[in-house]
């Protein structure tokens, strides 16, 4: 082993060891220094694998068929398509774009490329040619690996990039033919499978994502081979998986959070990948497969796991330890109903794509419903007044940088090609986040929205998330999105777009019973005041774009309009004052 796995094992270990006592680690973890020469796919992965029989990644399709890949196996195939690749002329340094759905060649291919030293750019399958060719022009990608249905986008997609079809036999005539200058990932079979020279450096670029672009044009997000794999130890922290466990999430490949906890943070530890793929998202064959594969750590969005109360799947998978949420705040009701069915807590986990896990519920902790934890071991937070700059118990969530020179783990080597970008999210000695929080004395951070999104009434400040999650109470709440509706007396009316539960009426009946339901549960200053039911628009990764209800709320008010389907206290004078 070298030194650099030895280290970064010591502190992986570390980590277990103190599995269950939050507090000691948060007090004793130190980020290991792997030196200038880090590759987690040779210096971690490999060293896990060899041998290893386990598991590594366990797919089940809905048709009843399943895929299962051993550690070893996913070594020796990986090194088989890292050579295939260097002969197609892949080299160090390239980028190469990834738009593939949840199939085996997609950890191929990662560990693959990171054996290079190749930097990935994981592209979800929704995306359409514009993005694709945004994403081609400033990601500066050599080549796009993609299945027969994507790869087909590309036709029109400008650019010095070369394709690689992965199951392109599976395609139509059709396909194969406008893909006929594709590369056949399939013929990496017939290469050869020695091992691949170590040549990364600790700095260089391992993988880059686009960001989510709510407000505005995606930044690129490029991490280091330290940054991502090794920062991810927060998340192993978070999650709670444990060797000889097997961890599913729901998250789609594309986005931070695949790589968070289907790649890096269960084969931290070798741990089974487990993947459920289903064309439609099918709650009960999900508990279903979650206690068929005895899944014992379990991630899902808020999305999902309201889904699943919706659908009352009351009893618990047989083997589940650790149930974790992320993507965006959960809501009190939800923790609550999942601790009353399943008798465990759904624990709250925070970070960004320009980051690993940063604040979070570890195991042991205890647990107030609705907020996201303490800072993880290694984090240094600070809440900051956006005004002041001073340290506050209420403001911005930032990241400590550290002494002059150097810079959280954990954290982003920068905006590719926009240094402007970066400046301005690391100054004063902080990385800003954009999005605040509130910190009881005992250090537990509850979130309470991005920046942009807080909106004044009269003299108070309204957390969206605060107003959606109390409509998320109601029965007949699917989704919110609360916005601020500009008003000339009070600056600000709390306007509620809702998504309704499946067969409820968009009717006064359903308006009223929100808007009676939000006088009750919220405190007059944040109460609903105006209701539209509506398909809330999304990012592609499925976060709400409140930027576009505020647009839209400033546009009908610059025309002194009122929107046709909204309903106000006004209508019902029951509801008023």
């Amino acid at each position: 082993m070298t030194d650099a796995t030895l280290t970064f094992l010591a502190a992986r270990d570390q980590l277990l060891s103190l599995a269950g006592d939050p507090d000691r680690a948060r007090r004793e973890f130190r980020w290991p220094d792997v030196g200038a020469h880090f590759n987690w796919a040779h210096d971690v992965f490999d060293v896990i694998a060899t041998g290893n029989d386990t598991t590594a990644l366990w797919i089940s399709e809905r048709d009843g068929s399943e895929l299962k890949i051993s550690f070893d196996e996913m070594r020796r195939r990986s090194d088989q398509v890292a050579n295939w690749m260097r002969g197609i002329g892949v080299r160090k340094g390239d980028v190469a774009m990834l738009m593939l759905d949840n199939r085996f060649e997609l950890w191929e291919i990662m560990l693959a490329a990171m054996k290079l030293g190749v930097a990935i750019l994981p592209t979800s399958i929704v995306l359409g040619a514009a993005e694709l060719a945004d994403r081609i022009k400033r990601g500066g990608v050599n080549w796009v690996f993609a299945g027969p249905n994507d790869a087909v986008k590309f036709a029109g997609v400008p650019g010095r990039y070369r394709g690689v079809g992965v199951g392109l036999e599976a395609g139509t005539q059709d396909q194969r033919a406008l893909l006929y200058d594709w590369e056949r990932y399939e013929e990496s079979r017939a290469a050869g499978t020695a091992a691949i020279p170590n040549r990364s450096g600790s700095n260089d670029a391992a993988i880059i994502y686009f960001t989510s672009g709510t407000t505005s044009l995606p930044k690129i997000v490029e991490h280091s081979h330290v940054s991502y794999p090794l920062g991810h130890l927060t998340t192993l922290a978070w999650i709670g998986v444990r060797p000889g466990d097997t961890h599913l999430v729901i998250s789609a490949p594309g986005w931070g959070k695949h790589a968070w906890s289907s790649f890096f943070g269960p084969w931290h530890v070798g741990a089974t990948v487990f993947v459920v793929n289903s064309p439609r998202f099918d709650p009960a064959h999900l508990i279903a497969e979650l206690d068929r594969a005895e899944v014992a750590t379990f991630c899902a969005p808020p999305t999902v796991w309201r889904m699943l109360i919706q659908h009352n799947l009351t009893e618990k998978p047989r083997a589940l330890r650790e149930v974790v949420s992320a993507g965006e705040p959960l809501n009190p009701e939800v923790i609550a109903r999942i601790k009353e069915w399943w008798g465990l807590e759904i624990r709250d986990g925070y970070g960004q794509t320009e980051t690993t896990a940063l604040i979070a519920n570890m195991p042991g902790d205890p647990v107030v419903a609705g907020a996201m934890g303490r800072a993880l071991p290694g984090v240094d937070i600070a809440l900051i007044d956006p005004l002041t700059g001073a340290e506050t118990s209420e403001g911005e969530i930032c990241l400590r940088m550290g002494e002059p020179g150097s810079r959280p783990v954990n954290l982003m080597t920068g905006y590719l090609g926009n240094p402007e970008a970066t400046d301005q999210a690391i100054q004063g000695g902080l990385f800003h986040t954009g999005d605040v929080a509130v910190q009881s004395e005992d250090g537990v951070l509850t979130f309470v929205g991005r920046t942009d999104d807080i909106f004044k009434s009269s003299d108070f400040k309204v957390s969206p998330f605060e107003v959606e999650s109390a409509l998320l109470e109601h029965d007949l709440v699917a989704e919110a999105a609360v916005v601020g509706a500009p008003d000339d007396t009070k600056l600000n009316i709390t306007k509620a777009y809702v998504a309704l539960a499946a067969g409820v009426e968009p009717d006064a009946d359903t308006a009223r019973a929100i808007l009676a339901h939000a006088r009750v549960a919220l405190p007059a200053y944040m109460r609903v005041r105006r209701v539209e039911f509506f398909e809330l628009p999304k990012t592609a990764s499925g976060k709400i774009r409140r930027v576009e209800l505020r647009q839209r709320e400033e546009r009908v008010h610059e025309l002194g309009k009122r929107n046709p389907n909204e309903w106000r206290e006004e209508d019902f004078p029951d509801l008023k004052g």
